[in-house]
């Protein structure tokens, strides 16, 4: 009987190796590597007799020329959620691999479950291993008023199980046309000698999946927890794994829930979805800048209004700045939904090149909403709040920015400007400094709102501040 062969994986990067070592030469954290068993080829028997068992056709290897090889993109499956779809990059590819995480008690099995009971044209298997079939019953019932979806469906299918043998067995009798793992932390698999959660068993059970989708056809969603650092459970290679991975994120005690990809072989991973979280379950953003910004700040100095991109969508966000004497001494600088380091090179051109000395002040910045935001054209609108708090004057109402803030204190062009003006027009805006760079090709008549063009940052508080 063949011995079986040991490998040793690092619990923080995936990197393999033949034998222990103290400190991973790949990402240099030391005492991460676990020794994991490497399951023979019955693994891959199982998930390929399931597939094959489910009734649908296995797809054979073979080389072939690439000119033979469709360029045709598979027909995506209608999640019958733009956000989610929209995540995706237009919907599910059939036999992709989806992994889903977030926090706990942050909603990932709501927007699941949510998900699988509107797509009452496919028959969908979902596998829990964490709660009971009465509680999945219960929210079930809960969430039937979304999207008019029914608890009643008899496409949708609740398996609760642990075991990744018994699950193919499953498999085999419903042949399902979309399988749903309610968690991935929680199935093991009797090859691997370890608890459910483990390294070794969560690498396993992942490629029998993987392999399973690939054979099968079945597109595949896996959720996944986090560690306390906000990462991915698991070992790193988990990621590699799947097609797409979707973080989750959002504060529980905000209404609000931001859906971003992190990983997509199918579409951009620059998309985002916004939900609000209601007693019936997630609801749809469609338009996040009026949930975004708020009325009552007129009068309020230290709030500017940016109009920033995420992936194809434009929508205004609210940057706020607070701006003190420092009390101990050294000055703080702080930034929530902002890049901190960039908050310090805008400080710092505020102060070389407009001249406002702003080394003995504590900096807070935040972005409304509870959003994390990474365009750089929201450089002005947070030299523009900064200053406001500085002087203590609030900015107009009617006043909107896009810009990206160079070290000289130029304002450099930014892309898709256009969006960016129909955008701020349609909530009612009068007026967007926009930098003047971008005016070559623009077509300012069709425009209602007024263009305020800038070559300087000087030039956008002027035209602010007077």
């Amino acid at each position: 009987m063949a011995k079986d062969k040991i490998m040793y994986v690092c619990d923080n990067c995936g990197q393999e190796s033949a034998k222990w070592v103290g400190k991973c030469p790949a990402c240099g954290q030391w005492n991460t590597f676990k020794e994991i068993k490497v399951a023979d080829t019955k693994k891959k028997v199982v998930a390929t007799s399931a597939a094959a068992s489910a009734g649908h056709q296995l797809r054979e290897n073979k080389v072939l020329r690439l000119k033979d090889i469709s360029a045709k993109d598979d027909p995506r499956i209608n999640m019958h959620d733009d956000e989610l779809n929209r995540v995706l990059g237009g919907g599910l590819v059939p036999g992709s691999i989806v992994l889903l995480g977030g926090e706990p008690g942050i909603g990932k099995s709501t927007l699941t479950l949510q998900t699988m009971l509107a797509l009452t044209d496919k028959r969908v298997l979902y596998v829990s291993g964490e709660e009971s079939a009465h509680q999945l019953k219960m929210r079930a019932e809960r969430l039937s008023a979304v999207g008019g979806s029914s608890a009643d469906t008899d496409n949708f299918m609740i398996l609760c199980e642990n075991s990744l043998e018994a699950i193919f067995d499953h498999i085999k009798e419903v042949q399902p046309d979309l399988l749903v793992v309610d968690s991935i932390q929680t199935i093991s698999t009797e090859d691997v000698e370890s608890s459910a959660g483990s390294i070794a068993q969560v690498r396993e059970c992942a490629s029998a999946l993987l392999r399973f989708a690939k054979t099968s056809g079945v597109p595949v969603i896996l959720i996944g927890h986090i560690t306390k650092e906000g990462t991915l459970a698991g070992p790193k290679i988990l990621e590699h794994i799947v097609d797409t991975v979707i973080q989750f994120e959002g504060d529980q005690h905000y209404m609000y829930r931001i859906l971003r990809s992190i990983k997509n072989r199918f579409g951009s991973t620059s998309e985002l979805g916004i939900y609000e979280m209601q007693e019936s379950g997630l609801r749809q953003v469609s338009n996040p800048s009026e949930l975004l910004l708020t009325d009552n700040h007129d009068g309020l100095s230290g709030v500017a209004i940016s109009s920033a991109i995420e992936g194809v969508r434009p929508f205004l966000v609210e940057t706020q700045a607070l701006v003190s004497s420092a009390a101990y001494g050294t000055p703080q600088r702080s930034a929530t939904g902002f890049d901190q380091r960039r908050l310090n090179m805008l400080l710092a051109v505020l102060e070389k090149r407009v001249g406002f000395k702003l080394m003995q002040k504590d900096v807070f910045l935040n972005i409304a909403g509870g959003l994390r935001v990474t365009d750089m054209a929201m450089d002005l609108s947070v030299i523009a709040a900064v200053l406001s708090s500085n002087v203590d004057t609030p900015i107009d109402e009617g006043w909107c920015m896009a810009g990206e803030v160079g070290l000289s204190g130029e304002v450099r062009p930014v892309a898709r400007i256009e969006q960016r003006i129909s955008e701020a027009e349609k909530l009612g805006f009068q007026h967007i400094i926009i930098p003047k760079y971008n005016l070559a090709g623009l077509n300012r008549k069709k425009f209602n709102i007024e263009l305020v063009p800038v070559r300087k940052v000087e030039e956008a508080l002027r035209a602010l501040f007077g």
